[in-house]
């Protein structure tokens, strides 16, 4: 074991533990890509049977001791290298991920690999689903709403297939995971998006009666369509409640001296100034991305007579919020009030 422990790693200043931090992820990343590199060459040679595993994933999870996914990912990248050697150094320069390339793979041939790659480099794993999508189109899924099955504590319970088994040889089992039942978004086709979650029967019950009162205007009760008109209303309601947004904004109130009420005006030109989302920007000149949970923050601190105007009113997300709370006011003053000041 060559790890530090704790109380040395907390010992470090601050540019310290951010050289150390991206310097451990860079190891990282070469050590990564120094796996699936031999990876390749262990499953060219079948080195996996000689040592008793009837597959490279399975001596992934049972030798390596690598999670199902970690090794479905890096077995993925490593038949993909064979075909193509320059993945591995997009790898190793961080242009690409595991996941990444998970994602491009079954997509990428010849005489497409350097225009994907370009598309694809240094984009989130969203992204690059939705450049797939773009590339391999699917159809709509068909509007459907079934029952989920309900299991007693013995009952078995059955699993989507998974994409592990496609690493398996024939008869070798994997051990079945309990469904989680996750919500889903996911890219079909450009514009079109794959959309699945789970409802309580109150929320059923709501949707069987839209269906039927609005038989006239959507004639085959598309879910999709209800679904559409209902977050459109949502959006329409939550926007004249978090954002102040109306059809005939009065003339902008004026801020009350010494209070923290932040007019109307203020909140609606802040919001677009900024773009609805944070807007804190590190000092390297990177701008935060988060678009939840966004708080209205006083650059100047309401504490030392900062005032609510649009100059000195900037979103934060409330992690940034905090952040500079604590910068201006101390770690203590923050944690006590369980939220930031400002």
């Amino acid at each position: 074991m060559h790890s530090k422990p704790l109380s040395t790693v907390a010992g470090l200043s601050d540019a310290e533990l951010r050289h150390r931090v991206v310097l451990l992820a860079g190891q990282e990343r070469e050590a990564t890509v120094e796996l699936v590199g031999h990876l390749a060459e262990f499953e060219a040679r079948k080195l996996h049977l000689a040592e008793g595993y009837g597959s490279l994933f399975a001596y992934c999870t049972g030798a390596l001791r690598l999670a199902e996914h970690a090794a479905y990912n890096r077995i993925e990248a490593a038949r993909l290298a064979r075909r193509f050697p320059l993945i591995l150094d997009l790898l190793a320069e961080g242009a690409l991920n595991l996941s990444t390339v998970r994602l491009l793979g079954p997509h990428l041939r010849s005489d497409n690999f350097e225009t994907l790659v370009a598309r694809a480099r240094g984009r989130s794993k969203r992204d690059v689903e939705a450049l797939v999508a773009r590339l391999a189109p699917q159809p709509d899924v068909p509007a459907s709403v079934r029952k989920l099955p309900v299991h007693g504590p013995m009952a078995p319970v059955p699993t989507p297939p998974s994409p592990v088994a496609a690493l398996l040889p024939t008869g070798l089992a994997v051990e079945p995971e309990r469904p989680r039942h996750q919500p889903l978004v996911a890219p079909l086709a450009p514009e079109r998006y794959r959309v699945q979650f789970t409802v309580g029967s109150a929320t059923h019950e709501k949707l069987r009666r839209i269906q039927e009162l609005l038989r006239r205007e959507i004639p085959d009760g598309d879910p999709g369509v209800i679904f559409d008109r209902a977050l459109t209303l949502l959006l329409e309601e939550v926007s004249r409640r978090k954002l102040a947004v109306v059809s005939k904004p009065r003339q902008t109130e004026s801020a009350q001296s010494r209070s923290r009420h932040v007019p109307a005006g203020v909140k609606r030109a802040v919001w677009a100034r900024d773009g609805g989302r944070c807007a804190f920007v590190a000092v390297k000149g990177r701008r935060c991305t988060t678009r939840a949970f966004l708080e209205l923050h006083h650059r100047e601190p309401y504490a030392i007579g900062g005032e609510a105007t649009v100059a000195n009113i900037s979103l934060r997300c409330r992690a940034h919020n905090l952040y500079e709370a604590e910068l201006a006011f101390g770690p203590g003053v923050c944690s006590a009030a369980g939220r930031a000041p400002a």
